[in-house]
């Protein structure tokens, strides 16, 4: 079956009431925005045929489509692509940190949570969401890489190619969202602290610690695997009270909060918002960090004794930072 009528069937199948709500790839509409190039460049070839001799010349020419830079594309394609990208990115992030903040809720909402689990069990309608969300995500991350594709095989070019690298530098990279690491952490919590209840849903996820680089791997439908790295490029160890900046990079946080020069009981949200990445180098990527909680989790429940031996650690230059920076700010005031 052709992919078109893969995504069509997904998009109007048994999910399509909680399709309904969300943002997608208008891939039928796209191709035909294609189709439409396909007109112009056969217009294009039948010029071709007048300059048969200059071809023979040079037979690499015939080899591209003189209408690589198309007004029809250029206008619509691009722009309109870009904004459903945005708009499923935004969807999908929305709707993982609900999920998430009833999953890690603390203080009185997770008293009231834990209080109507009592009477109603959210959990299977937690997962079951969660596993629709990953199946929205990667449908329309295929069909966004397919469509570029097809793209560049009618104009034979490589703006195709050349989108996905702005998509990446707008940090619209859908299978690169930190999100849905989030979202692999969260299916990996449940599978572990529910005796496997879940374990048809949290299959496709497995997530190795003790190794020398540790992983999360997920593997997705249309046989497609992610790997996500998990060591911190500052102190060279398993990321511990992990961040994910905007620019996608993870980090400890008292790493994060020793690059960006500010102390850990600050936090990023305190950095300049000049501070740049430790890796890429992307400036005013501290603002917007988001805290990985699900991530934090696993790790304490895969691997008990390195989180604890990173807890007491960090709690211990927390105080010498705050006794540090309170003495600072006491002279100053007194004078001495």
């Amino acid at each position: 079956m052709k992919f078109g009528e893969t995504f069509k069937e997904y998009l109007h199948g048994d999910q399509e009431w909680f399709l309904d709500k969300f943002s997608h790839v208008e891939y039928k509409r796209l191709k035909k925005v294609l189709k439409s190039c396909r007109t112009c460049k056969a217009l294009h070839d039948s010029n071709k045929k007048t300059e048969q001799l200059d071809e023979e010349e040079n037979p690499t020419l015939s080899q591209f489509c003189q209408c690589q830079s198309c007004p029809v594309c250029d206008q619509m394609f691009f722009t309109e692509l870009m904004r459903e990208a945005t708009d499923i990115a935004g969807c999908f992030s929305s709707r993982v940190r609900h999920i998430l903040h009833l999953h890690v809720a603390t203080g009185m909402q997770r008293y009231v949570l834990r209080l109507r689990q009592c009477f109603k069990n959210d959990q299977q309608a937690l997962v079951q969401e969660g596993r629709m969300l990953i199946e929205y995500i990667t449908m329309n991350a295929i069909a966004i890489r397919k469509i570029l594709k097809k793209y560049d095989k009618v104009h034979s070019s490589v703006n195709g190619k050349n989108f996905k690298s702005k998509m990446r530098a707008e940090h619209l990279e859908l299978l690169q969202s930190p999100w849905l690491i989030e979202l692999g952490a969260f299916y990996l919590n449940f599978n572990g602290s529910d005796g496997g209840e879940f374990i048809q849903f949290s299959g496709s996820f497995a997530c190795e610690l003790n190794a020398t680089e540790p992983v999360m791997t997920l593997m997705l439908p249309n046989s497609i695997k992610l790997e996500y790295d998990l060591t911190c490029a500052i102190c060279l160890e398993t990321v511990f009270n992990p961040y994910a900046l905007t620019c996608g990079h993870l980090f400890c946080k008292s790493c994060a909060c020793s690059a960006a020069s500010v102390m850990i009981f600050q936090g990023l949200k305190a950095s300049s918002p000049d501070s740049k990445c430790p890796i890429c180098r992307e400036a005013g990527v501290n603002a917007n960090a988001v805290h990985m909680l699900e991530l934090d989790l696993l790790i304490k429940r895969r691997h008990k004794d390195y989180w604890k031996e990173r807890l007491i650690a960090e709690r211990a230059e927390m105080v010498k930072q705050s006794k540090d920076y309170w003495e600072s700010q006491t002279k100053y005031v007194i004078g001495y």
